[in-house]
């Protein structure tokens, strides 16, 4: 006798589902999340659902457990309605790393391929000059010079003074562009 798979059962437990989460959240969006996470879950847990037992039942501990666990959760975080406490935090605005990283990438553009490839060995993927040197077939020497020069044309193309620091948020940008001193 072949079993069929619970899989193709969980939709029809949807309804009592979302009407079980909307009885505990008493919040459409959160039931619905509730829901969702539940699903998920069950989904991916579904190995252990024993075949023969009732799913809407297994269905519902799921929701109710998750439920909870997000109730738990809630019950330590801070509420700020009025934003009082949020007013008091300072986060430094998102534009100005993009507008860096646009220039970065505009100045970046402009360097002769050889030199892009050493930045990129070198800097973002964190080769070695030995390493970087063996993968384009060039002499130490050569990797240093060619990271030197890149380092120096971007930081001329960017207009930065040798003791204006590059702020980017992005730490492979900042590996790349690192202050040529660290250039060996």
């Amino acid at each position: 006798m072949q079993t069929s798979d619970p899989r193709d059962e969980l939709v029809e437990h949807l309804g009592a589902m979302r009407a079980f989460a909307m009885s505990l959240t008493r919040n459409s969006a959160l039931a619905d999340d509730m829901v969702q996470d539940a699903l998920v879950k069950a989904w991916t847990k579904i190995d252990t659902f024993q075949p023969g037992t009732n799913l809407r039942a297994w269905l519902f501990t799921i929701l109710r457990n998750t439920y909870y666990s997000h109730h738990r959760k809630a019950r330590r975080e801070v509420s700020d309605t009025d934003g009082a406490f949020s007013d008091q935090l300072a986060q430094k605005p998102d534009h100005d790393g993009r507008l860096q990283m646009r220039d970065f990438n505009t100045a970046f553009a402009e360097l002769n391929d050889e030199q892009r490839e050493a930045l990129v060995l070198v800097g973002a993927e964190g080769f070695s000059y030995e390493e970087a040197a063996e993968t384009c077939g060039v002499a130490v020497g050569t990797i240093k010079s060619r990271v030197n020069r890149a380092r120096a044309r971007l930081a001329e193309l960017m207009e930065l003074n040798e003791d204006e620091a590059l702020e980017m948020t992005d730490s492979v940008t900042t590996g790349i562009v690192s202050a040529q001193k660290n250039v060996a």
